[in-house]
Parts: structure tokens; C-alpha cells; sequence
């Protein structure tokens, strides 16, 4: 066991030092400088304090674009440039938007259907928490194989495809060239949703790896671990024809982000390497590196780019962002092995989790002032922007989580929450509260550019935020009080077990009826979503904005 656990860590130490030479040659190559000019990079000329958000109606632009201003009070220049400059620049942003558009059509679309999966499976498990006599006829709607089809459905199917979709839609902007090798991500989402597809049949059926968050069988995970890899190709191909010298720090994240899923996901599916304690170790290197390494980056590079454009100004400091990054790369690798504290786990691997994951207060901090700064004194600009409203919440719900994660590796509380529902509520709060929340701010804002058509509904983007929200919120609140509540009721040698199940039920209850909530906000942000896809194309005037600043500069 030693042997294996050394390699990983040697492999780990490796790349590190591999990273380590990247960032010197990024840095002597001025690819990662932190003047004013580089936080501007995702910017057209004149298109500082001008705000943007597709998801709007013309009339909420104006406003939007009034509070922005108002806040700012002339610490930024307003729109203003040669207009026939911003123009081409606009169609420049056009065209890349348009050489993504199939294969971010196809992983979003892919994204919303397993969403909706997902989520009835999700509610058809946790009604079975309380009632579990329910649907018990069939031996594939057992609590057992319906909430581990939950899990891989929301996890691989919605967060990741729609990471990825975003991922795609984000780099050809991001390096202000049209997107290279979109044939290899076609085949990548097509082989993905093969993959999870037979996966979750597989898992339905009782067939299954048996490890958390690895439970599709090596022999079909082959399919999702080549869809990742080829879903990397047009990162590295992009990048290659970039005409920007400057990497944006949202360039990092999703470079990384691409990069280390593939590796993770091998790693960890290898058949007949991991056995005993060693599987235990991988399976939770894995399954918290999977949120860490892979979505997390996503999110973090999502935030970087939405906040900056929403609003029209940059980021409060570069510098700090990179600080971040780079804190991230090297401190959330081995953070995992808290999840196993107290078990039969070499001491020194336990006190290596635990000091990792405190050590991510670094990146955690530099993150969250980065964004609050960044929003600071236009927090009205929420009333009129959606995607604002997801994306904030989203990035301040990423602060929280991650504070949260490193109070779980101290051991003493570790101790009171292990095993209880407070670990379930967690969870969700990164994959729901931080990443979908970002998530759907970034389809919202980006399908129309994608589409070239405006939402059809802008009231249904409000209603989905409320839902999602008060649900969420009740999912939430309830499973951490109730965890609590089981975690006391399981340490009191004094109480029998099923006292901390009776104390239990009335949060199960509860989180039941959030799930029923955020479930119907699915269904309200899908049905948006398939009449933009599919529906009659919007006359309005602002459909394109490109032609229309081409326009206004003739």
C-alpha cells in the first residue's frame, strides 16, 4: 500500500515541478503579467463600462447599463472608442462565437436533457428516504441503483457537459481566434453521452465499480475518459493559433481543468491496481479531485470572465487571480484523504489531507475578495441582471463551501459529522450552490450569442432563479441542521440508533420538498431553453449585437 500511495505522490510531486517550470516560462514569456492591461484582455475597444447581459430585454439593458454607471461615478470610462473599431472587433467576437457554436450547442443540449434526469432521480431517491416503501416494484428504482444513477447523471451529464459546452464557448473569445479542431469535440460529446448512457444502464441494471463517484464500469468509463480527452484537443489547438499574447487568468483554469480530468479519471479506473485501503485512497483522491481539479476550475474560470463582462469592468486584481490559481493547483490534490480520517489510512497521508485542506483558505481568500471587490458598490446591478444574480451567488457560495471544507479535515469536528446527512448537504453546496448556479448565469448569457437569438421569456430566467434558490436554500439549511442533530445523536453512547433517525426525519422531509422546488426550476429553465433552441427566431433589433454596432459606425 505504501508503494502505491508513494508512487501517487511521487507522480504528483512530477507534475508539480512540471507546473512549476510552466509558470516560469509563462511568467518570463509575459503571459501571465498582472498590469491594469491584463485584466482588460477580454474587453473590445471601448467596451470598458459598457455592461452586457444577452438575457435581458432592451429595456432591463438600459437600466442595467444606468446602475452600472451610477455605481462606477467616473471611476471608469464609459462606452466610448471608434465605433467602427468596436465593430469589427464585435464581428471579430461574432465569428468566434459562431465557430464554437456546434459543438457548445451540443454539449449544452446534452447538459439540460440529463439535468432533468437527474433530477427526478434525485427526487425519486429522496422521497424513498422517508417513505421507503416507494417504488419498490422494480428492482432498478431501488434506492440503491436510483440515487447512484442520480449522482453519475448530475455529475457527468449535466455539471460536466455543461462545463465543457461553457469551456468551449468561452476559449475562442478568450483568445480572440475562431475555435480549432471543433470536429474532435463533436466526437468527444458523442462518445461521452455513449458512455454515460451505457453507464447509467449498467448501474440500473446492478452492474457496477461499487466506489462513489466511480460507479460506471471501467469497461464503459473508457468511452467518457476518451470523450474528455478529446474534448482537450481544440484547447490545445486554440491556444496554439491565440492572437492575443496574454493569457486571461480564466484561460489557466479551463487549460488545467481539460487537462486534468482525463489523467484523474484513468488514474483512478485502472482495473485490478487498487485493492483494499489503496482503493479507498484512490476512490477519494478522485472523487474530491473530480469537484477540485475539474469542475471547480470550470466555475472559478466562468466567474473570472462573467462578473468582468456583466458589469464592464475588470476584475479588481489580476494578480490576485493568479494567486489563486496557482494556490488551487498546488494545495487541492491530496485535500481528498479527509474524507477518511480516522480509518485505517497511514497517519502522515491523514495529516497531509488535513493541512492541504486548510492550506486551501489560501486560494479560497484570494478568490472570494477578488470577486466581492469586483462587485463591490454595484450589488444594484443585481436587481436587473440574471446572470449576474446566478454568477454571484454562485461564486459567494464558493467561498462558503470551501471554508466549510477545510472545517470538515479538523478532526475534532470531522468527528461530530461524518456519516450524516451535513456531509450530503456539503456536497451539494459545491456541485449546486457554486457550480450550477454558475452554471445556468453562464448559459443564459451565453446561448443567445450562440444562437444569435434573444431569450423568448425573460420572466421564466427570474422564475428559475427563485425557484432554484428558495429551493436550494430549504435543501440546504435543513440537511445541515438536521446533520448536526444526527451527528450528536450518534456519538451519545446513551441514545439508541434509531434516535438518530427519528431526529432525522423532519429534515428529510424538508429537503424533499427543496428538491421538489429546484426540480420544477429544471423543468422551467429546460423548457427556456428548448423553445430558444428550437422556437421562432426573435425579430428584436438587438439580436445581433454585432451587426448593430457594425451599423451604427457605417
Amino acid at each position: 500500500m505504501n508503494f502505491t500511495i508513494g508512487t501517487l505522490l511521487a507522480l504528483s510531486f512530477l507534475i508539480s515541478v512540471l507546473g512549476l517550470f510552466l509558470f516560469l516560462w509563462a511568467q518570463m514569456n509575459g503571459l501571465m503579467r498582472a498590469g491594469p492591461d491584463a485584466a482588460e484582455v477580454i474587453f473590445a475597444g471601448g467596451e470598458v463600462g459598457q455592461t452586457e447581459d444577452p438575457a435581458l430585454s432592451v429595456m432591463h439593458r438600459e437600466r442595467l447599463q444606468q446602475a452600472a454607471s451610477q455605481a462606477t461615478r467616473g471611476s471608469l470610462p464609459g462606452p466610448s472608442g471608434d465605433s467602427l473599431a468596436l465593430g469589427r472587433d464585435l464581428q471579430e467576437r461574432a465569428q468566434q462565437d459562431a465557430s464554437s457554436r456546434g459543438p457548445t450547442f451540443i454539449f449544452l443540449c446534452s447538459s439540460v436533457f440529463w439535468l432533468l434526469l437527474g433530477s427526478v432521480a434525485g427526487l425519486v431517491a429522496s422521497q424513498k428516504l422517508t417513505s421507503p416503501d416507494f417504488l419498490t416494484q422494480s428492482a432498478w428504482l431501488t434506492f440503491g441503483r436510483i440515487r447512484t444513477a442520480h449522482l453519475n447523471m448530475v455529475v457527468y451529464g449535466w455539471a460536466s457537459m455543461a462545463g465543457i459546452g461553457i469551456s468551449l464557448w468561452m476559449l475562442p473569445r478568450l483568445l480572440k481566434t475562431q475555435l480549432a479542431g471543433e470536429r474532435y469535440a463533436i466526437a468527444g460529446a458523442w462518445l461521452w453521452n455513449a458512455g454515460l448512457a451505457a453507464g447509467i444502464a449498467a448501474i440500473l441494471s446492478g452492474w457496477t465499480d461499487g466506489l462513489q463517484w466511480l460507479e460506471i464500469p471501467w469497461q464503459i468509463g473508457i468511452l467518457l475518459a476518451m470523450g474528455g480527452a478529446l474534448a482537450a484537443v481544440p484547447l490545445l489547438m486554440t491556444i496554439a493559433r491565440r492572437t492575443t499574447r496574454h493569457l486571461y487568468v480564466s484561460v489557466w483554469y479551463l487549460a488545467a481543468a481539460l487537462l486534468w480530468f482525463p489523467i484523474l479519471y484513468i488514474v483512478a479506473k485502472v482495473p485490478g491496481v487498487h485493492v483494499g485501503v489503496e482503493q479507498a485512497i484512490v476512490n477519494w483522491w478522485f472523487a474530491h479531485n473530480v469537484l477540485g481539479l475539474w469542475l471547480t476550475p470550470i466555475g472559478l474560470a466562468a466567474a473570472y470572465y462573467f462578473i468582468a463582462k456583466v458589469l464592464g469592468r475588470p476584475i479588481y486584481s489580476y494578480a490576485l487571480s493568479l494567486v489563486g490559481f496557482w494556490a488551487l493547483a498546488m494545495f487541492y490534490s491530496q485535500a481528498g484523504i479527509h474524507h477518511l480520517l480516522g480509518g485505517p489510512v497511514p497517519q502522515w497521508l491523514q495529516s497531509v489531507s488535513v493541512v492541504q485542506s486548510v492550506m486551501m483558505i489560501v486560494p479560497v481568500l484570494a478568490v472570494g475578495v477578488n470577486h466581492h471587490m469586483t462587485v463591490a458598490s454595484h450589488f444594484g446591478a443585481l436587481k436587473h441582471s440574471p446572470t449576474l444574480r446566478f454568477v454571484v451567488l454562485g461564486a459567494a457560495l464558493y467561498t462558503l463551501v470551501s471554508l466549510q471544507g477545510s472545517l470538515e479535515a479538523l478532526p475534532f469536528f470531522n468527528r461530530l459529522v461524518h456519516f450524516t446527512q451535513y456531509k450530503v448537504a456539503h456536497a451539494h453546496l459545491g456541485l449546486y450552490g457554486f457550480f450550477s448556479m454558475i452554471m445556468f448565469g453562464s448559459i443564459y448569457f451565453a446561448m443567445p450569442r450562440v444562437l444569435d437569438r434573444e431569450w423568448p421569456y425573460p420572466k421564466l430566467v427570474w422564475l428559475h432563479f427563485w425557484l432554484a434558490t428558495v429551493g436550494f436554500a430549504i435543501y440546504f439549511v435543513s440537511l445541515t441542521i438536521g446533520g448536526v442533530l444526527q451527528g450528536i445523536a450518534l456519538l451519545d453512547p446513551a441514545r439508541p440508533f434509531m434516535a438518530s433517525v427519528q431526529v432525522l426525519t423532519p429534515y428529510l422531509q424538508a429537503r424533499t420538498l427543496g428538491g421538489a422546488l429546484m426540480t420544477a426550476g429544471h423543468f422551467v429553465f429546460a423548457y427556456h431553453f428548448f423553445a430558444l433552441s428550437f422556437g421562432r427566431q426573435s425579430e428584436r433589433p438587438d439580436a445581433a449585437p454585432a451587426r448593430q454596432a457594425i451599423s451604427m459606425g457605417a
